[in-house]
């Protein structure tokens, strides 16, 4: 006997009691509620496995119902119901988190299989519940360094999504660190003990990544001598990364939102779909939504993978976090090379500070790898790093002057001087924060307030 709990939320009475007979006669344990009011409070109340609920309805309607639910439980399966086959309502459900949306009249078979799925999602997540908090008690992966308020803000945001099953979709600048997310996201999980499969998205033609993502049988083109397992069955019962998702071809496009919807693959050159049990995060550097509004990347796949977003901020953003970032891929790569640096030199550090970091965290990697190659001494100076990061201008915030002030012919002491006194009255003579600002140490700011007489 089945022991699933399906709340069932529909303001009609006769096709709620409809439904809570069928339901039971299926096996599983019903609950109902008349609106979607109702249908929150029990959700707050008693635990389920599946909310089953009608779009319009009188005084709470089922897109009320489904915000307020997943922001009480996001790992809750929601499914709607509506007489009224609108995609805008479709795309909208689907936007803010919706397992499922079924037209009505229901098909029954559609929706005995669409609430089987979604109990065994649901199943997943109370089975593995202790296991979830323990994880959400420690860092979410040492990988990612920094402790920036921006960084702190996402790793908490991590912690959070990692436990459930949603789909991720992991936005940012190239080299930020995507990957990086998309692991800690992974370790996090119930579904760490299995493997974190990746495919780079634009690395492959489309019949290649076709082949990659789903598999092939022998014979299904030239050159396939053999079965292949794809990717997704690589990942089977652990999470499937795609990253540069951007670039997946439209045509591939509608396979991939087959698979995800269905959670079924087909192997090139054959008709026997394979159930596959994979969480999806995927990556891009591109505006999806614009790409999506623009015909350049379908929008119901967007949406079915921007369930969860997570954007990872820029090295612009948490140019605090440089010194300790720096300092990690020291100690990385004098390994590696077997030098013994104890780190930078304070012009070095300023140098570093300064300079705008276009490539992001993992351009700063490049600089510091050549650094400790370079490096000849027990510090990494100035002359180990590139012109264009040493020559680099200070941050234009810095740079902040009173309007119609005009600098042009003073001597580019006086200039510094007039930018740090600036600064400093922009930060309430707070030290750190201006140091921040002028893209230098603090030890350098106060060997600078001592030259100027300014302490």
């Amino acid at each position: 006997m089945d022991t699933s709990r399906i709340l069932v939320v529909d303001d009609d009475d006769a096709h709620r009691k409809m439904l809570k007979m069928m339901l039971r006669t299926w096996g599983f344990t019903v609950e109902e509620a008349g609106d979607g009011e109702d249908a929150v409070a029990l959700v707050r109340e008693k635990p389920f496995d599946v909310v089953l609920t009608d779009v319009r309805m009188a005084r709470v309607d089922g897109i009320e119902a489904l915000k307020a639910i997943l922001g009480y439980n996001p790992a809750l399966p929601v499914i709607l119901m509506t007489a009224y086959s609108s995609v805008e309502t479709a795309v909208e459900a689907l936007r803010i988190g919706a397992y499922d949306y079924l037209i009505k009249p229901l098909d029954f078979d559609l929706l005995k299989e669409t609430l089987e799925l979604a109990i065994e999602r649901s199943r997943h997540s109370v089975e593995n519940r202790e296991l979830r908090r323990q994880l959400t008690e420690t860092p979410a992966n040492t990988e990612i360094v920094g402790a920036s308020p921006a960084l702190k803000s996402m790793l908490d945001f991590i912690n959070t999504v990692a436990p459930t099953e949603a789909t991720v979709l992991i936005t940012g600048e190239s080299g930020t660190g995507k990957e990086l997310v998309a692991r800690a996201l992974h370790g996090s999980s119930a579904r760490a003990k299995k493997p974190l499969v990746t495919v780079n998205c634009a690395a492959l033609t489309e019949s290649l990544l076709e082949s990659e993502l789903f598999g092939h049988e022998k014979g299904s083109f030239t050159g396939a001598d053999k079965r292949r397992e794809g990717r997704f069955m690589q990942a089977d019962g652990g999470t499937l990364f795609l990253d540069e998702i951007g670039e997946m071809p439209l045509t591939l496009q509608a396979k991939l939102l087959r698979a995800l919807q269905q959670g079924e693959v087909q192997r090139v050159g054959s008709d026997t779909p394979i159930h596959v049990d994979v969480r999806v995060l995927a990556a891009t550097n591109r505006d999806l939504r614009r790409e999506a509004r623009e015909k350049r990347f379908r929008e119901d796949l967007y949406f079915r993978l921007n369930v969860i977003s997570i954007e990872v901020p820029s090295l612009r953003q948490r140019g605090e976090d440089i010194p300790l970032l720096a300092a990690s891929f020291l100690q990385k790569f004098a390994e590696r090379n077997h030098k013994i640096i104890k780190g930078f030199t304070p012009q070095a550090l300023d140098a570093l500070l300064r300079y705008h970091w276009p490539g992001n965290v993992r351009e700063l990697e490049n600089v510091v790898e050549r650094a400790v190659i370079l490096c000849q001494g027990d510090l990494i100076s100035e002359t180990d790093l590139p012109a264009n990061v040493t020559n680099a201008p200070p941050a234009q915030e810095a740079a902040d002057t009173r309007p119609g002030e005009d600098l042009a012919g003073l001597p580019l002491e006086a200039v510094e001087k007039r930018a740090i006194e600036l600064t400093l009255r922009q930060t309430g003579d707070n030290k750190s924060e201006a140091a921040r600002r002028l893209g230098i140490t603090r030890a350098t700011l106060h060997n600078k307030l001592r030259k100027y007489g300014m302490e």
